[in-house]
């Protein structure tokens, strides 16, 4: 894949030359300087707190006060706002999905939003208009949903579909540059390839493209180049072919090897640990095959599946949020039949979800606050709440799993998606579980923070929990399980430890029961 040809004349989409920004005087940017040029596909790499968030929210126009020059075609620009940005062509889709749309307007509304908000006199359309606008901009990006879902709310749409949505927003302006900030994270792996699909449709049309993600094989497969940040420094630049362990180095300070094997587990087949959680006959989609499953102390177990496999219905069943209707569980021996999530905290069950903005972080509240806000009552005296022993527990967790922020009390919104994982992570360890369910942990998270999170994992398993992770990425289940289970239409297709579970099984049996 190579970029488009570019007439020698031709300026880059967008140039930037030392663009720095600080903040309470720490900087986050450092003299950064690139060009990406029309019909090119840039990948930006960097862990957590590297500064890829800030140089995205500058591009997008919500950061204003930045130091150095922007040029946007050749000219001089002042990107003073998001609209400003979207004017001169800059198109952004936020990993925040939840920060793309309009609640309270329809999926069609959502859809044709850009368009009503640059509109001069009466901003609206009538519904007609709207809903003929709305297919046509769906049909940019291969979507078919029916007049009926799209005068829906948008909030009834699942995570992956209001992705989708403002995906294909952003394509119908057909941008001058078009920012993926980790596109995939919600998408199946069909949708995925439907996005690469298009995303060298945009190269071959001229369009640049600054692509953000944390799994490598997505860059090896779409981009030209790849520049990586640290501590807010550009700090490699490569064309293709990419060197993956100067890549990585460059990002984490170590060498790592891009694509290592499965290192050996402590668990196999026969050594396992005692029973912890145990379902018997548990339905998790009407009209399939219910399921049996134990979970054991010292293992780390991996469910992974497609989606609309019930990896979110089998943990919010767990917890207690979206109790099962057919079947029984078992806690350490007892009867174990939560009714709401308090139920399941209460019995040490835990749950990382799957949307962390949506079901675990409060905005505005400091880490030290969303740390510990299951668990207040231990935290009080008196019925007041010890805000001594609440900052030191948010401390702990910023030193246990290296979140990188200025403090305790700073607030979640400060802080980069990884370290806010982490967050969410740190506070369901915060209080030792005997089971702790991770619902797509990784999502959206740099390299450094998924190792960082996986090693947590596997050191609660070593002290005798029981570890349940679920996600739709292999590889991220292969590096961290003991034993890996394929679910697919809430049946299990695949149990296996060790050699049994190699990567090529698992991916077959995915392929084979969807």
């Amino acid at each position: 894949m190579s970029p488009t040809e570019n007439t020698p004349d031709e300026a880059p989409a967008v140039s930037l030359t030392d663009v720095s920004m600080a903040f309470g005087g720490r900087t986050v940017l450092a003299s950064v300087s690139l060009d990406i040029a029309p019909g090119s596909v840039v990948a930006l790499l960097g862990a957590n707190g590297a500064g890829k968030s800030t140089l995205i929210k500058i591009l997008s126009g919500v950061h204003a006060g930045h130091g150095g020059a922007i040029r946007v075609a050749g000219e001089p620009a002042s990107l003073q706002s998001p609209l400003t940005a979207r004017q001169l062509g800059i198109q952004t889709v936020h990993q925040r999905i939840g920060e793309g749309i309009v609640p309270g307007l329809t999926v069609a509304e959502n859809l044709v939003f850009g368009e009503l908000a640059q509109q001069r006199g009466n901003p609206f359309l009538s519904g007609a208009r709207t809903l003929a606008r709305a297919r046509e901009i769906q049909a940019g990006l291969g979507l078919d949903w029916s007049d009926a879902v799209l005068r829906r709310d948008v909030t009834e749409l699942g995570i992956s579909d209001r992705q989708l949505l403002i995906l294909a927003r952003a394509l119908a302006t057909r941008p001058r540059l078009l920012i993926l900030d980790e596109p995939t994270s919600a998408l199946s792996a069909a949708e995925a390839e439907r996005l690469f699909a298009l995303v060298e449709k945009m190269r071959d049309d001229g369009i640049a493209v600054l692509y953000v993600s944390h799994r490598l094989g997505e860059i090896d497969a779409l981009a030209d180049r790849l520049v990586v940040l640290r501590d807010g420094r550009l700090t490699e630049d490569q064309a293709r072919p990419f060197d993956w362990d100067a890549a990585l180095r460059a990002m984490l300070a170590q060498a790592h090897e891009a694509h290592e094997a499965r290192t050996a587990r402590p668990v196999r087949e026969g050594e396992h640990g005692d029973v912890v959680l145990s379902l018997h006959g548990v339905r998790l989609f009407e009209g399939r095959a219910p399921l049996d499953l134990d979970l054991r102390a010292g293992e780390v177990t991996g469910v992974v599946g497609l989606l609309g496999a019930g990896k979110t219905e089998l943990a919010r069943g767990l917890f207690g949020a979206e109790p099962f209707r057919t079947g029984t569980v078992e806690l350490d021996g007892r009867a174990y039949a939560p009714r709401r999530p308090a139920d399941a905290i209460r019995a040490g069950v835990h749950l990382v979800p799957e949307d962390r903005h949506a079901d675990a972080l409060v905005p505005g509240w400091s880490l030290a606050q969303n740390i510990s806000l299951p668990f207040l009552r231990s935290l009080s005296r008196a019925g007041l709440v010890s805000r001594s022993r609440e900052d030191a527990l948010g401390r702990d967790t910023v030193d246990a799993l290296g979140i990188v922020t200025r403090d305790e009390h700073s607030t979640v919104e400060e802080l980069s998606g990884g370290n806010q994982q982490k967050v969410v992570v740190g506070r369901w360890l915060a209080e030792t579980p005997r089971v702790l369910i991770l619902d797509e942990p990784f999502r959206g998270v740099d390299i450094g923070a998924r190792r960082d999170i996986g090693r947590r994992a596997r050191t609660l398993a070593a002290e005798g929990a029981a570890v349940l992770v679920l996600s739709a990425d292999v590889d991220e289940v292969l590096e961290v399980a003991d034993r890996v289970v394929v679910l697919a239409a809430g049946e299990i297709h695949l149990d296996a430890y060790g050699e049994d579970a190699e990567r090529d099984r698992v991916i077959e049996t995915i392929a084979v029961s969807v």
